[in-house]
């Protein structure tokens, strides 16, 4: 069978989709990479929460799906909105790179009282804020080597390890930041294929390479991100480690944290998300 793949063309989006095509290509697949510009990647000017947040980076690649000139749609997960669109379905999420943050430049402990940390993300600004309210935050926008040469003097980038994993250049990390307490964007570290609903022989083929317990990690924290109603324009994460959903939320000065024991019922535990987020936004609206 012949897939066609779109998929963002910055370097780190095409050796994600270079994965995948790999993958099905090993299980007997032809495929094709649909190099497609985003919004997002347009826009390198702009922050991510003024320019619409979370989708920035998918409705192009997700468009090239639906209008016919690919077949499948290859995502970071963390970038998809946790609606669903219409016409598609997330047939694949590939098995999980590591979900954590990463620091470039220097250790936390190292940055002197009042260093500067570049990050475009209001999550990460809000957790290490947290933990070192001396910090200074700039923006930080642009593609993974462009990034990696705006690291301030004397301070540092966060980056997820994931991106840097994919790359090979894990050697720039300065520090691993705990994702406990760091807690990552919803889905980090994940790669998710979208094909169109009802097309039975792409959805045949991502089964091949969908990883059943990534699926259900990810699957409980989109449910914790679809109650909360909330992309990039709120400090918001989840991550499902070990049995743990691990939660963050902030608003307002307040923030949010709570460790909840999952089960092994897979519904009950989106259920169970969809709760915590309500106690998330309750809590941060009237402490």
């Amino acid at each position: 069978m012949r897939l066609r793949l779109a998929t963002r063309g910055s370097a780190q989006a095409m050796a994600q989709s270079g994965s995948v095509a790999e993958a099905l290509r090993a299980v007997g697949h032809e495929v094709e990479l649909v190099p497609v510009e985003t919004t997002g990647d347009r826009r390198t000017d702009v922050p991510l929460h003024a320019i619409g947040g979370q989708g920035v980076f998918v409705k192009e690649v997700q468009h090239a799906v639906l209008d016919g000139r690919a077949d499948l749609a290859v995502h970071s997960a963390k970038d998809l909105p946790s609606a669903p669109q219409d016409g598609l379905v997330i047939a694949a999420f590939a098995e999980r790179r590591s979900p954590a943050d990463a620091l470039v430049g220097r250790t936390l402990a190292d940055l002197a009282e009042g260093a500067t940390v570049a990050t475009g993300s209001v999550r990460r600004r809000a957790q290490l804020a947290a933990r070192r309210p001396d910090l200074g935050f700039v923006e930080l926008r642009g593609n993974i080597a462009t990034r990696l040469e705006r690291v301030p003097d004397g301070g540092a980038i966060v980056m997820a390890v994931a991106a840097l994993e994919i790359l090979g250049l894990t050697d720039r990390i300065a520090e691993v930041l705990d994702p406990a307490e760091h807690v990552p964007a919803i889905g980090q570290g994940c790669v998710a294929v979208e094909c169109r609903t009802g097309d039975v022989e792409s959805i045949s083929a991502l089964a091949a390479i969908d990883h059943p317990p990534t699926r259900a990690a990810v699957e409980v924290e989109r449910s914790f991100l679809a109650a909360i109603g909330s992309g990039c324009t709120m400090p918001v994460g989840a991550l499902v480690r070990d049995g743990v959903l691990h939660t963050f939320l902030a608003a307002a000065g307040t923030t949010w944290r709570e460790p909840v024991v999952l089960g092994s019922d897979h519904d009950r535990n989106r259920e169970m998300a969809a709760h915590v987020a309500v106690r998330a936004l309750h809590a941060v609206d009237h402490r």
